[in-house]
């Protein structure tokens, strides 16, 4: 592994151009569990989709048509952010007759972990009823579609994911039918043993309609014999392994789940008139007013109904893997994730790299948004000014024209705009949260340069990424990644910055001291807490979304190891039948 800072200053020529360069407990146990109480608040041009709860086969979850303009995800975003994705967020809320309007502001808050879906299922007189689109929240829902979904129980999904002809059909909420009733689910994560799963399913005469791996968790909870329908998601939580925070919605009962390793984010909150709620950020609690009571445990089942909330352990879980990425990006500053201000955490990063990687310099600027408070921690360690030298465009749609005549960089600059009254003729510190590809890194650089930035010294706020997360975040296999082929010298080469230095880790562990243990670091050094086998899906909703074909011919998932060569010539006859 490269080292983890280098704070190299030889001034090499700039590039032209950015190359492209186990679950233990048996079901007969679980059956037996005593129901226990909740333990008291501990401190640590869009298409919408209405269905209806039927009476088919869980072959129903959803139906779609193509995309009108049936364009790939490329033409949607010319310019890859070259970040990792988080897969999705979730909201349940229980006992408030504005259910599905609180739902949907929630769903705002956290827009940012998804804005691809967006989907609302809620529950009146015994009816499920869905409400899903593709885009962004305000563009799926109205006041007319809310008034569609009445009710007092609610659960809602954001969605990031591929574009496609049979997009729509994934997007959460999933509802489907069995013989005791009607079930909804939201998830975030994803099944790292999905593809086994599904084939034995298969085997057993399941049909999929989605290429989803929360539609194998309905199969699951349809084909238990266990009673009553809690024991039917323990005992399908049995079968499943990696990464799930998951709620149910059924005909009178909420249902909130975590995986025993805690990997994603899941909390609980209660408005003042006693309505529950679970979310995957604090932020969605802030919004609609409810009051944060504790996150949902690693391991645990949490169950609200008329009689109040009862919780029981799932399965017993080992030490919690929480995701280091909520904290460095993907979760807002103004959350508290995993017991930690994700806020002081993102400041402390750019403490300890000002503190550990320190170069001469005249102002600090952040990339933003997501690196602007550890920019913040940097500049105030430092003792150099911070200053917006980037500015972001917020209005850069799905679609746009490019000009005829190709513009360098043209889709960096849509969305970040230099400020020359900041940066001319001067050494300038810009701060970000991560490399992955390095392609946007180096644009950025050069856009500071052309903009009469004298020196430009890239600092990270996180260590070196050098594996694939198979948790629910959308990275890229391991051989695109920078940091897993290049030194720490390379990429500075490659990006064309005066010096470049990364978060040591070591640092990073010292910072979250004795909860350092409770969070996977698999993206940082490839140790994975559950090990995927063959090949798997990188994110829960991605195989094959505007594909056909058999799951192996889908990119994305390859272990480390996989022929580079085999997966081009598939995925070339796979874009070509």
């Amino acid at each position: 592994m490269a080292a983890a800072v280098s704070t190299a200053v030889t001034n090499k020529s700039h590039l032209s151009s950015a190359l492209d360069k186990p679950f233990t407990t048996p079901s007969q146990k679980l059956l037996s569990l005593a129901v226990k109480t909740l333990p008291k608040p501990y401190h640590h041009h869009h298409r919408t989709l209405i269905t209806a709860a039927s009476k088919n086969p869980l072959t129903d979850v959803v139906s779609s048509k193509p995309i009108p303009d049936g364009r790939s995800f490329d033409s949607y975003f010319h310019d890859d952010d070259d970040k990792p994705r988080e897969e999705c967020g979730v909201v349940g809320i229980y006992g408030d007759s504005e259910a599905s309007r609180l739902c949907y502001l929630a769903l705002h808050a956290l827009q940012h972990r998804g804005q691809e879906g967006a989907g609302i299922v809620c529950v009146n007189d015994n009816v499920l009823k869905s409400i899903t689109g593709v885009g962004l929240v305000s563009d799926v829902f109205s006041e007319s579609k809310l008034d569609q979904l009445p009710g007092d129980l609610a659960i809602g999904h954001v969605r990031y994911s591929t574009a496609g002809s049979s997009m729509l059909k994934n997007v959460q909420p999933f509802v489907a039918s069995y013989r005791f009733g009607s079930v909804g689910v939201a998830h975030n994560g994803n099944l790292v043993n999905y593809k086994q799963l599904r084939g034995e399913l298969e085997e057993n005469g399941s049909i999929f309609n989605t290429s989803s791996d929360t539609e194998v968790v309905l199969h699951l909870i349809a084909i238990s014999k266990a009673r009553p329908f809690l024991l039917r998601i323990v005992e399908a939580c049995e079968k499943i392994e990696g990464a799930y925070s998951m709620v149910f919605a059924t005909e009178d009962k909420l249902v909130a789940v975590r995986d025993p390793y805690g990997f994603r984010p899941l909390v609980m909150g209660r408005r003042s008139n006693g309505a529950v709620v679970f979310a995957s950020e604090t932020c969605a609690l802030d919004l609609i007013e409810a009051t944060y009571e504790r996150e949902v445990l690693p391991g645990e089942v949490v169950v609200v109904d008329k009689e109040g909330v009862q919780s029981i352990c799932l399965m017993p879980h080992p030490e919690p893997k929480s995701c280091i990425f909520e904290h460095i990006y993907f979760a807002l500053p103004n959350s508290v994730v995993f017991g930690r201000s994700v806020y002081e955490s993102r400041r402390a990063f750019g403490e300890i790299l000002a503190t550990e990687a320190p170069v001469e310099c005249d102002v600090v600027i952040a990339v933003p948004d997501s690196g602007v408070v550890a920019a913040l921690g940097y500049a105030a360690k430092a003792g150099v000014p911070f200053q917006q030298g980037l500015i972001r465009s917020h209005y850069v749609g799905r679609t746009f024209i490019e000009p005829s005549q190709k513009i360098r960089d043209f889709g960096v600059k849509l969305k970040l705009s230099p400020v020359r009254a900041v940066l001319e003729g001067k050494r300038v510190v810009v701060v970000d949260d991560s490399i992955v590809r390095g392609t946007t890194s180096s644009k950025i650089v050069r856009l500071l340069k052309e903009a009469g930035a004298k020196e430009v010294h890239m600092r990270i706020a996180s260590p070196p990424i050098i594996a694939s997360c198979y948790y629910g975040v959308d990275t890229p296999s391991s051989e695109e990644l920078i940091s897993n082929r290049m030194s720490v010298e390379e990429i500075r080469e490659y990006i064309g910055s005066d010096s470049l230095a990364f978060l040591p880790i070591e640092s990073l562990n010292k910072l979250l001291g004795s909860d350092s243990k409770s969070y996977c670091y698999a993206c940082f050094s490839g140790n994975y807490p559950v090990e995927p086998t063959g090949k798997v899906k990188r994110i829960g909703d991605f195989m094959d979304d505007g594909l056909s074909g058999d799951m192996d011919s889908i990119d994305g998932g390859w272990l480390p190891g996989s022929s580079k060569v085999q997966k081009k010539i598939i995925l070339n006859e796979v874009r070509t039948s």
